[in-house]
């Protein structure tokens, strides 16, 4: 199974990971404090830093408050500092071959977490939607 759902790689696993975070709907990129993160609208819903590790692995901060527990459990997560950890956002080291799906997901998850109303409902999780 290829590690990425992409039919061609974008680059490295954090390049992979911008280019899905850049691709969600009116998603942009700002650097308050002079570090790159993710927007939709006003909202941060991922951090990227300013500088991603050199070994080709993708260092973010997420909010996750479904997956938080999860995340956690791995050695190379922790809680944000800064006061970010009250609001179940989570900095992840990922190593280079994370799988680029799971990344993606908390990607996802954070984006829905802060996104207007509108924004969610077109994004909902597959589980969500009415069944047969």
């Amino acid at each position: 199974m290829p590690r990425h759902p992409y039919p061609e790689s974008v680059g490295t696993l954090a390049e992979e990971v911008r280019a899905f975070a850049f691709g969600l709907p009116e998603a942009w990129e700002d650097h308050p404090w002079g570090e790159s993160v993710a927007k939709v609208g006003k909202k941060v819903f991922v951090f990227f830093g300013a500088d991603q590790p050199a070994d080709g692995g993708c260092w973010l901060g997420v909010k996750l408050p479904e997956s938080k527990d999860d995340a956690l459990a791995l050695p190379f997560s922790r809680l944000m500092g800064y006061g970010l950890d009250r609001g179940g956002w989570v900095g992840i080291q990922a190593p280079p071959d994370m799988p680029l799906e799971v990344l993606t997901r908390w990607v996802e998850e954070s984006y829905r977490t802060v996104a207007p109303k509108a924004m969610r409902r077109s994004r909902a999780k597959p589980d969500d939607s009415p069944g047969p």
